[in-house]
């Protein structure tokens, strides 16, 4: 089997790395991800933050902060070796942020990650962003606040978001003073107009049942005669 001649080999893998350029493929990279079962706008969801630790150093991680957009109410499930502070406005009530701190000798080792949990109420928009900071036991800081590139491609340090969808639809509410008069009041007039019918009916059967007793009363008076 003959070698292939370097400077076709070149090219080639030349044309492979422009094609899985404009192909948008990109080497895959661990970062802080958000994910939720029930996204909706406007609503109560509970969001998953997955952190890795990506220390080339092999310090564990030791804290993560996470901004939120200023709600009104969340809540953050037990998580052992860890605690959880919110950074709240105590003026408006909001709540800016939740911090997780590991306890002494703890955090997240080297090529693993862990899970963090928020109950929060949504936005109503169609993305919300949750910009995050990671921290190391060996000062390293890490910020993943970076926004979508202008291309729709992903920068080295996104910020974790999510794709919010819209709520089931409300039932049609029925308001019976919306509608005109007439049409409230088709319904007793039906009734009437048939009533009157009715009462035709029986008189003339009434009448009729009169006419033949005193035909029966005739006939039988002149019998006797």
């Amino acid at each position: 089997m003959s070698m292939l001649p370097r400077p076709l080999v070149a090219a080639a893998a030349t044309a492979g790395l422009y094609c899985a350029s404009a192909l948008g493929i990109a080497p895959a990279s661990a970062h802080v991800h958000a994910s939720s079962d029930n996204p909706v706008r406007g609503g109560h969801a509970i969001v998953t933050f997955s952190v890795p630790n990506e220390s080339s150093t092999g310090a564990a991680t030791t804290a993560l902060t996470v901004a939120l957009p200023d709600v009104a109410s969340a809540s953050t499930e037990t998580m052992p070796g860890w605690t959880a502070v919110f950074d709240r406005d105590a003026a408006s009530g909001t709540v800016h942020s939740v911090t997780w701190t590991a306890a002494p000798g703890g955090g997240i080792p080297a090529d693993q990650f862990a899970l963090f949990r928020i109950s929060v109420q949504l936005p109503d928009a169609d993305t919300v962003r949750f910009p995050a900071t990671q921290t190391y036991a060996d000062g390293t800081v890490v910020k993943w606040d970076q926004p979508p590139l202008p291309g729709g491609g992903e920068p080295e340090h996104p910020a974790p978001s999510l794709a919010l969808t819209a709520g089931p639809a409300s039932p049609p509410h029925h308001h019976p003073t919306a509608h005109p008069g007439p049409l409230t009041e088709a319904a007793p007039q039906t009734g009437q107009h048939k009533a009157a019918p009715d009462n035709t009916a029986r008189l003339l059967g009434g009448a009729a049942l009169l006419v033949a007793a005193l035909g029966v009363a005739l006939t039988l008076i002149r019998r006797r005669t």
